[in-house]
């Protein structure tokens, strides 16, 4: 079998579930030894309080095809994060592929309220995981992607730069952390670029997370079961689907071209021809502005 991404060394800080641990299983089915990270292992859980630990993930990865190392980290702890890419450069001497994909906020925000209503210290909370983690993570890591040309950055994110420069997400909260990621690749693109880096942001569309599918009381092999109530959620997608995005742009020669740019799963389906584990394409962001928010009755024909 293929594996573009041999001798190819990847950290995906925010690993334990949802697309952190599709991207790192989709890096590993690549042939990428990869780092991952998270707060929730099997002798300790985080405040999710959920079953997927980084153990797991890393374990996914392997029989993948890759090597999957799991390293527990705060990535608020900045002792932390320097350990563990001390480590990754004793090991390995190199890191080829950044993925941040902190996240950690679905318990910190309220849907309907606003600034002002909002619990400030969960909002205050939300916004360090959501952004400071990234900005620590890369502050450590960068100098040793940088050591070889041709690396790259992953800031996940939800919403395109077009998408959510027109919609307000959720609240205040939600709405700033993710425009910040955004913006973060538009910046680290201009400081990697010219150093023979690239830095882009990329997200998935209607994630099917372990989360998500809780939410709606199916499992991945009967989500279609959701569609009774949520009929939109005909156009989600696996978290395979934005790790094999990142397993493309990781293994593109000349990703160069992407350097500072807001992507999607679905938009580079289209240019590197990989499918969800279905053998579909869904294009969620397309869907979502010409059907969803324009009111029109679920129709994934032409989207998937």
């Amino acid at each position: 079998m293929s594996a573009p991404l041999q001798d190819k060394v990847a950290l995906v800080a925010g690993a334990t579930r949802g697309a952190g641990r599709g991207i790192a299983v989709e890096l590993g089915a690549a042939g990428a030894t990869v780092y991952v990270t998270g707060r929730t292992t099997r002798a300790r859980r985080s405040e999710y309080d959920r079953p997927e630990t980084i153990e797991d993930t890393a374990d996914l990865v392997t029989a993948a095809g890759g090597q999957g190392i799991a390293v527990p980290t705060d990535h608020l702890d900045r002792a932390q994060v320097k350990a563990l890419v001390d480590r990754i450069a004793d090991e390995q001497g190199r890191l080829d592929v950044l993925v941040n994909d902190i996240w950690g906020g679905e318990k910190l925000f309220e849907w309907d309220a606003t600034l002002w209503e909002h619990d400030l210290d969960n909002g205050l909370r939300l916004l360090r995981l959501a952004v400071e983690t990234h900005a620590v993570t890369s502050h450590h890591a960068l100098p040793l992607l940088l050591r070889n040309p041709g690396g790259l950055v992953v800031e996940v994110t939800d919403g395109t730069a077009d998408y959510n420069a027109e919609n307000f997400r959720v609240n205040f909260f939600y709405d700033l952390a993710k425009a910040s990621v955004l913006r973060m690749a538009f910046a680290l693109g201009h400081e990697l670029g010219p150093r023979g880096a690239t830095a882009v942001a990329l997200t998935p569309g209607w994630l099917r997370s372990e989360l998500m599918l809780d939410g709606y009381g199916v499992r991945e092999e009967n989500w279609r079961d959701a569609l009774k109530s949520v009929p939109h959620f005909a156009i989600s997608e696996t978290p395979h689907y934005v790790g094999r995005a990142v397993a493309a742009l990781a293994a593109d020669a000349d990703v160069a071209r992407w350097n500072g740019r807001s992507l999607s799963s679905g938009g580079l389906a289209q240019v590197y021809g990989f499918t969800d584990l279905d053998g579909s394409r869904p294009d969620a962001w397309r869907y979502l502005v010409e059907v969803q928010d324009a009111g029109k009755p679920a129709d994934t024909t032409g989207y998937r």
